[in-house]
């Protein structure tokens, strides 16, 4: 079966949505990047609906003012951070390892959920949690983002030819991950989730 390329995580973030502003006088003393950087965490901590602007001003070191010169809103930081988070998780490189196959999953399952250095899980995952409170973008955003990560999935499943669709089992994949990503909250350690992702992959090779 062929398929057509999918479309990058960039492209689920056009750049003409994003909010540029032309200051002038005095030049602004922080970068676009460093704040999204540094609001990811205390959104991923907090979920978008608990974040408050305090906590951002102090988690950023940039004011009301300073935020909302660059940013529309928190919903607009917010959704920012979650492009800037798409944009350098390691999914993709992940999933598109040469040769596809249940290897790259089984990599992906086991690295996938820690792939931010102080952070638990998966951030597109945790907004699955609030998404009736997400701005209409980000919606949109962990949407496509999920059909990208279940396309790149199942081309790795059909490299394998197994007997059932590939289409299904790569679903069934993702649940497992949105489950393994979601238990990075509790107490568990690294070893036992790989030999949960082990145990699941056995079972999954046979299908």
């Amino acid at each position: 079966m062929m398929h057509e390329n999918p479309p990058r995580y960039n492209n689920i973030a056009p750049n003409s949505s994003i909010r540029h502003n032309v200051h002038m006088g005095r030049p602004k003393n922080f970068s676009r990047e460093g704040v999204l950087e540094k609001a990811l965490p205390v959104f991923w901590k907090y979920g978008f609906a608990d974040t408050s602007l305090q906590e951002l001003e102090k988690a950023t070191g940039v004011n009301k003012s300073g935020l909302y010169s660059e940013f529309a809103d928190k919903g607009d930081l917010y959704l920012e951070s979650l492009r800037h988070y798409l944009r350098t998780r390691q999914e993709e490189e992940l999933l598109t390892a040469k040769p596809l196959g249940w290897k790259n999953i089984g990599r992906f399952l086991k690295l996938a959920p820690r792939s931010l250095e102080g952070q638990k899980g998966c951030f597109s995952v945790n907004s699955m949690n609030q998404f009736a409170v997400l701005p209409p973008a980000a919606q949109e955003i962990v949407s496509k983002s999920r059909a990208f990560l279940k396309d790149l999935i199942a081309r790795n499943v059909e490299a394998e030819k197994p007997a059932m669709k590939p289409a299904a089992l790569a679903e069934m994949i993702l649940t497992f991950f949105t489950g393994v990503s979601m238990e990075q909250h509790l107490k568990g350690t690294k070893a036992s989730m790989n030999r949960k992702v082990d145990a699941f992959m056995k079972v999954v090779r046979k299908l």
